[in-house]
């Protein structure tokens, strides 16, 4: 049996990058070529995209786990690994996405639409695209970030022109299958209609659609019924129509009560869309005058609505009576309620400089470590992610883009000591402030770096070395520091 739903929830998963690749190229006769290690390959994304051949969301009720694939890591000879390949997830046209604490994350309407729901992590730089005059050689590479996960709620509601709202049974199936090609469930009892129904109707020149809801009753906007359910898929409609059962012979039940309590319904329901229901034109459908006590009914309540500034159609689905007189007053509200919408312009893009004095990344101090401090930042924390922390070269290098960012001078003015806390992403550290930056790769051996080792223990090759990187600053870079002379 055909399940509707409606309402999902999305576990993301987006693909990995590869690592980078540290590799020295060999050859007869030529030990060290220099280094050929290729850069890692890109994880894939998790991509929603709105397909208007798919109008349920029960595809994801089953199978909530979405997974890109992960990125291959780099290999030698300037080989890099190959991206993974995006998962792409078709969503019914008028998805709305949004976080577990309600927060819109978009609006997913018009064929083609489309939303990254989770960004691949990038692919690690092998040790060939890191190389540079201070590093001829680079003995380590980058790593793979780890892709985005995301736990996201989707919710389907319906891109209708007219909302057909009533009492259970007050014969709005009925109506949208004599006006359209629709063809739900219609019976003589309550709560027939379990799903929001579809139709496509044209009237003149106009094409609209409308969708009928499932019965409300008093007290749906707090959960009683159905209702509460499916008043989402009435929020983008232009015009709300207020189908009246004339025939019933329900105790305490006449069309002007009807009216009230569903009224009072929407009155308490809020869109989460934004905006309220009380701005949406209506119209009122006396229904079922082909029986002739709903038709003197009918007559009888006819001018209280009027009165209230609401326009009235008797209509009937058995004889056909009244319906092309409604067919063509929606239309007209609609081609008012469209004409009245903002144009859509052309896709723009749209350049926004960085400030000058932009340094991207903030130092703050860290409320629950006395002395210490957080770093944030969307490049110092991707480099976090990025360093093998078993290779003291990586963590060098690591060391010489921060300084290189402004991190060191900005913990200094903001008042950090050695060996103060630090926190930048999910890596903890005591600070210390680094000593000659990026000339450590040139003067030892691959993988190493002296500046991780204790000053006062530096042999006489770092010493040396250092030498002759102050002599020398050009080739092995301008910020070194003073380790003092012997």
């Amino acid at each position: 049996m055909a399940r509707f739903v409606d309402r999902v929830v999305i576990h993301a998963a987006a693909g990995n990058g590869g690592n980078g690749c540290a590799s020295v190229h060999r050859e007869k006769f030529k030990p060290l070529g220099g280094p050929d290690g290729g850069n890692g390959g890109s994880g894939g994304d998790v991509i929603l995209v709105v397909d208007s051949q798919v109008h349920t969301l029960l595809d994801f009720h089953f199978r909530p786990h979405a997974a890109a694939t992960n990125g291959k890591a780099g290999a030698g000879a300037n080989r890099d690994g190959a991206n993974g390949e995006d998962l792409i997830l078709r969503v019914p046209d008028g998805t709305v996405v949004l976080t577990e604490d309600g927060e819109i994350v978009a609006d997913l309407v018009g064929e083609g639409t489309q939303l990254i729901a989770a960004a691949g992590g990038r692919g690690g730089l092998g040790n060939a695209s890191l190389a540079s005059k201070a590093r001829k050689a680079p003995g380590f590479a980058l790593l793979g970030e780890p892709g985005e996960t995301r736990d996201l709620v989707l919710e389907l509601k319906s891109v209708a022109d007219v909302g057909l709202l009533g009492f259970p049974s007050a014969g709005k199936s009925s109506l949208i299958s004599v006006l359209s090609a629709a063809k739900p469930k219609i019976a003589d009892y309550p709560f027939t209609t379990l799903v929001p129904n579809l139709g496509v109707i044209t009237a003149g020149e106009t094409i609209f659609t409308m969708a009928d809801v499932p019965g409300l009753i008093p007290g749906a906007s707090q959960g009683k019924g159905l209702g509460l359910d499916f008043l989402r898929h009435i929020e983008r409609t232009a015009v709300l129509a207020h189908v009246v059962d004339c025939a019933t012979y329900e105790p305490g039940r006449d069309p002007i009560a009807d009216i009230d309590a569903l009224e009072n319904e929407l009155a308490e329901y809020t869109p989460s869309l934004g905006g309220n229901f009380a701005d949406r034109p209506r119209v009122v459908i006396l229904n079922k005058i082909d029986i002739p006590d709903a038709k003197d009914l009918a007559d009888i309540v006819r001018p209280e609505i009027e009165a209230r500034g609401l326009p009235v159609f008797e209509v009937s689905t058995v004889s056909r009576e009244g319906l092309r007189e409604l067919t063509f007053k929606l239309a007209e509200v609609v081609r008012e309620y469209r004409a009245a919408q903002p144009k859509k312009e052309s896709t723009r893009i749209v350049l926004r400089p960085t400030a000058v004095d932009d340094q991207g990344f903030t130092v703050t101090e860290d409320p629950s470590v006395e002395g210490g401090f957080i770093v944030k930042g969307d490049r110092p924390e991707r480099w976090i992610r990025q360093t093998d922390f078993s290779n003291d070269e990586a963590v060098g290098y690591l060391a010489d883009r921060l300084h290189r960012l402004g991190v060191e001078d900005k913990l200094v003015k903001m008042g950090a000591v050695p060996g103060c806390q630090v926190t930048i992403g999910d890596l903890i550290f005591d600070w210390e402030p680094t000593t000659p930056a990026g000339i450590a790769m040139t003067m030892t051996g691959r993988g190493t770096d002296v500046r991780l080792e204790r000053n006062d223990r530096i042999g006489a090759h770092e010493r040396k070395a250092l030498k002759k990187a102050r002599r020398a600053p050009g080739e092995y870079g301008d910020d070194y520091g003073d380790f003092g002379e012997e």
